[in-house]
């Protein structure tokens, strides 16, 4: 007789959530920070990362190569070699291997005018498709989690000599060499105590703090599902194109003293357009309950949903100070902010959840938002490009789309538990 397979309890020590994410426009930086021109090939449709050394390879054998070389050191055209290597259809050319040369999944759409120079990479993975790493949206939360910390430092009982006026006069006073010391300046200031002060009850940390008494231990972030575009109709028929692989203009804007807009040279990025995608989270609540705080600290949350309640406050922050520099900036020149203002910023809440990669600047790396403007300006002076007489940050980076149009703000991003 058979018989019924056991029935296995849920596990209440772990909480696990899938979230989708979504996004207008992200860009996470890879290891490299920019390609060089034999690293990739731009044609007015798209942009194509050929593997190098098959490339290589079939452009020597076929006694081009000494060619290619020459007209990328002299900025000339190289799609003429290219047709003439391997026929107009350049793009589905393989090697004698059968492996293709322009992988398609190494293509974008190019929505920039004119040549491309310094081409700056978004992460891939090992297969070379385009993900979000878990370690990316973890920092992000992290942040998050310190802001919300100092923020409400008499409900967490933050230790006096921690909270935000201390450590604005701590950063006063080490100025003259906060550049040597920026790196790691913010773990000896504050970061430490809030992470990594803990003793675990059941004698597993030892009393030195470090990574083994840090309470972000408790939470796991994978990294997301591959990047790849993927169309789906929704009730209505109505069809919508998911992460599209763009190489595009980010245009660094910034201000004169009277808010009249300027804007330096652009600079040019893979980036990934109208994101879809999903990765787990995963809290551990036994182990973040053996955590306790040397100085009585408590900690800000006990399941997902109130860890996503403190990246969205986060979240809110950053949107207020946004909304207020682009309502206060002007349009000059080509520099037209009207559909940036009217798509994103002219709305009165924050949609969003968290902000990851680039064009997130000081305020949303770092818990500067808490701090005296003049303060941030002093380290901004000290540690980056120095811009006296402005408060801290005044560029920013948005992208330009298809016609030309600045359009989008980086790394915007939703977190919808499914």
């Amino acid at each position: 007789m058979a018989t019924s397979p056991a029935l296995t309890k849920p596990d209440f020590n772990y909480e696990t959530a899938t979230i989708r994410l979504t996004s207008p426009m992200l860009h996470i930086g890879s290891e490299v920070s920019q390609l060089s021109p034999f690293e990739y090939v731009d044609t007015p449709e798209k942009v194509y990362l050929p593997n190098s050394d098959l490339l290589a390879r079939e452009l020597l054998r076929r006694g081009r190569l000494n060619d290619y070389i020459g007209n990328i050191e002299r900025r000339e055209p190289i799609t003429d070699i290219l047709e003439t290597s391997f026929g107009d259809n350049w793009p589905q050319a393989k090697a004698v291997t059968g492996e293709r040369i322009f992988p398609a999944h190494l293509a974008s759409r190019n929505w920039v005018e004119g040549n491309i120079t310094d081409l700056r990479p978004m992460i891939r993975n090992g297969m070379g498709q385009l993900y979000i790493p878990g370690s990316s949206i973890k920092g992000a939360i992290r942040t998050a989690i310190a802001y919300h910390l100092l923020k409400n430092a008499d409900q967490y009982h933050v230790s006096p000599n921690k909270r935000v006026s201390e450590i604005e006069k701590q950063l006063q006073a080490s100025m003259g060499d906060l550049r040597r010391k920026a790196k790691f300046y913010d773990d000896k200031a504050f970061m430490d105590e809030l992470f990594t002060n803990f003793t675990l009850k059941d004698n597993r940390g030892s009393d030195k703090i470090g990574p083994n008494t840090d309470f972000m231990r408790a939470i796991h972030v994978t990294d997301s599902e591959p990047l790849i575009s993927k169309t789906l109709t929704a009730r209505n028929g109505k069809k919508q194109t998911f992460n599209i692989a763009v190489v595009g203009e980010v245009v660094i804007s910034s201000r004169f003293p009277d808010w009249k807009a300027k804007f330096k040279a652009p600079i040019y990025a893979e980036l990934l357009n109208n994101v879809r995608s999903e990765l787990t989270i995963t809290l551990d609540r036994h182990l973040l309950a053996q955590f306790q705080h040397k100085n009585g600290m408590k900690l800000p949350f006990e399941n997902l949903d109130q860890l996503l309640s403190i990246c969205q406050g986060f979240a809110r922050r950053q949107w207020e100070l946004e909304a207020e520099y682009w309502a206060k900036i002007g349009n000059v020149n080509d520099l037209n902010i009207d559909l940036l203002w009217d798509k994103y910023y002219s709305k009165p809440d924050c949609d969003y959840d968290l902000r990851l990669g680039w064009g997130t600047g000081m305020m949303g790396t770092t818990v500067g938002s808490l701090f005296e403007p003049e303060l941030c300006s002093q380290i901004r002076d000290t540690c980056g490009i120095p811009a006296p007489g402005f408060e801290a940050p005044k560029s920013r980076r948005t992208v330009k789309d298809a016609r030309g149009e600045l359009r989008y703000p980086l790394g915007w991003v939703k977190l919808k538990k499914l």
